[in-house]
């Protein structure tokens, strides 16, 4: 392909009028010279919403596709038929359509010879838009036709972008659905908003801010911010924020609606349970209705989502006070205390995470550690609390705790009481293979059992009892060097001696 066959004026586009980059593009693909010069002249003043065309001339086929291929943006084809061959121009329409992809694109056969490309077959058989024959294409013609294809191009375009925003809203939404707690989740709004302003041309250089906030009617809190809000967490929206930007936010959230204020925009989800939820933007500018309807669809989501995880959150509060009663219930009766399952179930969070467990893996163990000991309801008050030295069959029975705790809770689909069955079985098993109730040996007991041991013993012996003192630390830590690999795994003691400050922070803070 030779330069005269794909022409530009400027050095990388051939656009002719004002401001090229918001005009409309018009490939003319015609081996014509004339024909390139009369469609300039008839449109050289014209003009559709505000912009004018960009010409990109083409004087062969293989030139229109180039063209075509290096600007997808082209709103118009002006496609002449005859060109290298007899069919060319009708080929390309197939090779835009079929390889390219280019539905969009409004493709205009012009023709001098009627007769090679017969009207009703061409419009039948390929995806054109209209077909001219070129003496019917008066200036004036040429503009109305140049109407019908920019509207259709633009309003095709609005339907892609509305698309590409409610897609994007969507992938943004199950991401942000996904979220397990509100403080992954705060971030991850903001962090999704950005991205999706950008679809609709917003880049962060234009200044956009943003923050999150929650509470009920007039006791609204800053939860998260981009960072010129980002100091403000924490603080009421009438500290943070000036006051006729408060006032704007306490009308919305009291009238339960959102609305767009110039360059704010806030928008409001009234909470069916638990605390409304407030996203709050400034900077804004909606450059179309649909910018501001997909905004106010992405802040119901994010409203939806927000409720979801409050509930959720609620639900494992509520689980996991149940855990700590049922497992200080099951202590008092052994005359425990109810802070000793507290306090278990934080020393083992704080050494499962040191033994290498993730985050959530360690949070599903502190909700499970208090139901340990679950099994010794079944154990006879004579038994449980006798004074003195059980007798060996006195002894076998008290050992069925584990078993007893296994079965209340084995069977569940609820991974935390999976876990707690598997402490409850497990947590008397020695390292050495000398505990109960299967003579388990090193890695065989799980890590869960074998951390369950060590926070339960250490805490045993480092608190304070109705029926003892506290052992002072010095001494407890000597039995456990004493018992590292006989009771307790080894490396378990190491970590729990590098751990001691924290483990008896965790003692201090749950008292008796």
């Amino acid at each position: 392909m030779n330069d005269d066959e794909l022409a530009f004026i400027d050095e990388d586009l051939d656009i002719e009028g004002e401001a090229p980059v918001t005009a409309w593009k018009v490939i003319v693909a015609d081996d014509e010279p004339n024909v390139h010069d009369v469609t300039k002249l008839a449109l050289v003043d014209f003009r559709f919403d505000g912009r004018p065309l960009a010409f990109i001339h083409a004087h062969s086929a293989a030139a229109a596709f180039e063209a075509a291929e290096n600007n997808p943006d082209a709103a118009v084809l002006l496609l002449d038929v005859v060109m290298e061959s007899e069919h060319a121009g009708l080929e390309l329409v197939r090779r835009i359509r079929e390889e390219l992809g280019n539905s969009t694109l409004r493709i205009v056969l012009r023709t001098g010879q009627p007769g090679a490309a017969p009207e009703v077959d061409v419009i039948a058989r390929y995806d054109i838009n209209d077909y001219k024959e070129k003496t019917e294409l008066t200036a004036g013609k040429l503009s109305t036709l140049m109407y019908a294809c920019l509207r259709g191009y633009r309003d095709i375009m609005t339907i892609e972008r509305s698309k590409q925003g409610l897609e994007r809203i969507i992938d943004a939404s199950q991401r942000i659905f996904r979220l397990q707690s509100l403080e992954e989740f705060t971030g991850a709004v903001l962090d999704e908003l950005g991205s999706l302003l950008q679809i609709h041309g917003h880049e962060p250089e234009d200044g956009i801010q943003a923050l999150t906030a929650t509470g009920m009617v007039g006791k609204l809190t800053v939860l998260a911010g981009t960072p010129h809000y980002e100091h403000l967490r924490g603080l009421p929206i009438e500290e943070a924020l000036p006051p006729e930007t408060a006032q704007r936010i306490d009308a919305c959230h009291k009238a339960a609606y959102s609305a767009h204020f110039g360059d704010e925009y806030v928008g409001v989800f009234k909470a069916r349970a638990g605390a409304d939820k407030i996203l709050y933007l400034r900077g804004y500018h909606p450059r179309s209705e649909l910018d501001r309807q997909q905004l106010d669809i992405f802040a119901r989501n994010v409203g939806v989502s927000f409720e979801n995880i409050q509930l959720k959150e609620a639900i494992e509060d509520a689980q996991r006070e149940i855990i700590y009663r049922l497992g200080g219930v099951v202590e008092t009766r052994s005359k425990e205390t109810a802070n000793h399952v507290r306090r278990v179930a934080k020393i083992s969070r704080l050494l499962a995470r040191a033994a290498g467990m993730t985050e959530r893996e360690a949070l599903i163990f502190e909700y499970a550690s208090p139901m340990h000991d679950i099994g010794k309801v079944g154990i006879p008050d004579a038994i449980l609390n006798k004074p003195g030295k059980l007798t060996p069959e006195e002894w076998e029975i008290m050992k069925t705790h584990a078993y007893v705790g296994y079965d209340i809770l084995k069977g569940s689909d609820h991974e935390i009481l999976q876990t707690a069955a598997i402490i409850a079985l497990e947590h008397h098993e020695k390292w050495d293979g000398e505990g109960y109730p299967f003579n388990k040996r090193g890695h065989e007991i799980s890590l869960h059992g074998r951390i369950t041991a060590i926070a339960d013993v250490f805490d045993a012996l480092a608190s304070e009892r109705c029926y003892k003192a506290a052992w002072p630390i010095d001494k407890v830590l000597q039995l456990f060097r004493d018992e590292q690999g006989k009771h307790f795994d080894p490396h378990l003691v190491d970590l729990t001696f590098e751990s001691l400050d924290d483990i008896v922070a965790i003692r201090d803070e749950y008292r008796d």
